[in-house]
């Protein structure tokens, strides 16, 4: 498993300085992760960076806590896009989804969702399965899932509790096989990434890539 390839090397601290995503970048490229995920503020800097690699960069949408207005994602998309970014982290209305308002939950992905299909962007949608219940993450595999979205994502990093095998299992078994599981939120080490791949998921948003890979690399000696 070259656990590299996975790998969606992360910084969203709202602390975050220039300085950082430069070496953010600098490792993605040396390590041939997947793609970077950064501040919607910082993608033109990411991008830049990048330039001449395969590393994809990827912002969020609504983060952390998903309660903007539909109106309010939107444009953050459409900038986000316009700055260059190549996937999109779309947290939802967890307020809409714990009054039962799967309306609202529609409603706001059938707004959103054309706007980066488009662009032939990538999107990923952030549940933050670790408030959630069994019930909801599956009613979220049917809604996401029936709307062809690229990536149903477990986690923000900021909730309560981050990736678990148990959720990715279980939204493994509800999604339809072309949408594919970001795990993120939690993940230090190569033994856990990889027991989240081995559950289902196909990208792992982390701000521990290097080390990760690092621990592959002692077991295994090569990446």
């Amino acid at each position: 498993m070259n656990i590299n390839k996975y790998i969606d090397h992360t910084i969203l601290k709202p602390t975050t300085l220039i300085a950082d995503i430069e070496k953010l970048c600098n490792e993605a490229v040396q390590y041939n992760f997947a793609a970077v995920c950064v501040p919607p503020t910082l993608i033109k800097k990411a991008k830049q960076l990048l330039e001449g690699s395969n590393v994809k960069t990827a912002t969020v949408i609504g983060f952390p806590f998903g309660y903007s207005a539909i109106e309010a994602k939107i444009a953050e998309v459409v900038l986000a896009m316009i700055d260059g970014a190549d996937e999109l982290d779309v947290v939802i209305n967890l307020i809409a989804l714990k009054n039962n308002d799967w309306v609202y939950l529609a409603n706001e992905l059938n707004h959103i969702m054309p706007v980066i299909k488009q662009k032939n962007k990538v999107i990923k949608i952030i549940i933050e399965s670790g408030v959630l219940t069994d019930d909801e993450i599956i009613k979220c595999c049917g809604l996401y899932g029936a709307a062809g979205i690229d990536y149903l994502k477990t986690s923000t990093g900021y909730g309560e509790k981050g990736a678990t095998v148990e959720a990715v299992e279980l939204m493994w078994l509800h999604l339809p096989q072309a949408v594919q599981i970001k795990a993120s939120g939690g993940i230090r080490t190569y033994e856990f990434a990889k027991q989240l791949v081995e559950a289902g998921a196909t990208r792992l948003g982390c701000s521990a890539g290097v080390a990760i890979v690092q621990q592959q690399d002692a077991g295994t000696g090569s990446y």
